[in-house]
């Protein structure tokens, strides 16, 4: 373990000063685009305005023949497209692939000062980040790069689940992680071949009266493991986020998925169809009637402390904490979003 004095330090001479702060973005969803597909790649521009975050894909969903397709388009998407206030990131191969070194060293080279963010799969422990945090800066020192390409994790195999604090901690360069639910089912052995959400098997039972029908209550495959990448990304200043939900035509059940993950602490959720851009807009933005509620409590309580009535309900600074973090999403979101500030009244 680095000692704490020269954990922001930059890892080759000449590669920018790591963040001590994330920076503030907006990232309700991350849209996932295929670069092979020119089609899509043509639409890109268009889509930027409506999305936070716009991800060249290069992995899973890319055919082997097309992978080389895949990095090509994203290079040339990214430099031709303005993406204004829009994150730019990419997701790359995984480190036991024949295609990850070359996606990273020509990605860096054509195109590190636009990149926000290496989207990098199956992270099993913090030496993965490790490899990924010395290569980035070798590279942004031999290219010239202005800022650092941050790094985020997908949680989506059994040993990364256990390893999770030391990932969320591996380097200054850690954006966040997201959960990748498919491959971790597989990976731990796991008897559904659903992407994400409950499963009707996954159940309790009411208690038995007499004869009657008992009732059964679908219970959420992914609570246990959300809840742990909650506490390590939150406890070290990083970003948590759901990952997808592959049924594209159950948009009630991607939209009851996407709002527990929200209520759990996550900022946002993988995007893998247009469909799903609004449930995500709608999901992780505030309600405006919460806003309205929690800006009370800051009014009431400038500083922060003591003790009020509103409507009936006692708040303290536990609850002014509670509020601030809704208040300030909601500024966040009024940044990007002129009809939610208008409902949040800012």
């Amino acid at each position: 373990m680095k000692s704490p004095r020269a954990f922001f330090k930059p890892l080759a001479i000449g590669a920018p000063e790591p963040y001590r702060d994330l920076p503030v973005r907006l990232e309700r969803m991350i849209h996932f685009v295929p670069p092979h597909n020119d089609k899509v790649r043509a639409k890109v521009g268009e889509l930027a305005a409506k999305v936070d975050v716009v991800l060249g894909n290069l992995e899973d969903a890319v055919p082997a023949d097309q992978k080389l397709n895949a990095r090509r388009g994203f290079i040339e998407m990214a430099k031709t497209v303005d993406f204004g206030s829009t994150g730019l990131w990419t997701r790359i191969n995984c480190l036991n692939s024949p295609w990850v070194l070359d996606d990273i060293t020509e990605i860096v080279a054509e195109v590190g000062d636009k990149l926000d963010v290496i989207m990098l799969p199956k992270v099993e422990g913090p030496w993965d980040v490790h490899y990924l945090d010395q290569l980035l800066a070798q590279l942004e020192a031999r290219h010239g790069v202005k800022k650092p390409i941050l790094i985020h994790a997908i949680l989506e195999t059994a040993e990364g689940v256990k390893n999770v604090d030391q990932i969320a901690a591996a380097s200054p360069r850690m954006h966040g992680m997201s959960l990748g639910p498919a491959d971790l089912a597989a990976s731990r052995g796991m008897k559904t071949t659903r992407v994400g959400g409950g499963h009707p098997d996954y159940a309790v039972l009411a208690d038995a009266a007499g004869d009657a029908p008992r009732a059964a209550f679908q219970q959420d495959l992914w609570h246990y493991t959300v809840a742990k990448m909650v506490d390590a990304c939150q406890s070290v200043g990083i970003k948590a986020f759901y990952g997808p939900f592959g049924d594209f035509s159950d948009a009630a059940a991607c939209e009851a998925q996407f709002r527990n993950a929200f209520l759990m602490g996550c900022l946002g959720a993988w995007s893998l169809h247009p469909t799903q851009i609004d449930i995500a807009k709608r999901v992780f933005s505030p309600d405006p009637n919460e806003v309205a509620f929690a800006k009370k409590i800051l009014d009431a309580m400038p500083d922060g402390t003591g003790a009020v009535m509103i409507d009936g309900k006692m708040q303290d600074d536990a609850t002014w904490k509670q509020a601030k973090v809704i208040v300030d999403l909601a500024k966040l979101v009024a940044s990007k979003d002129p009809d939610l500030a208008a409902k949040y009244g800012f």
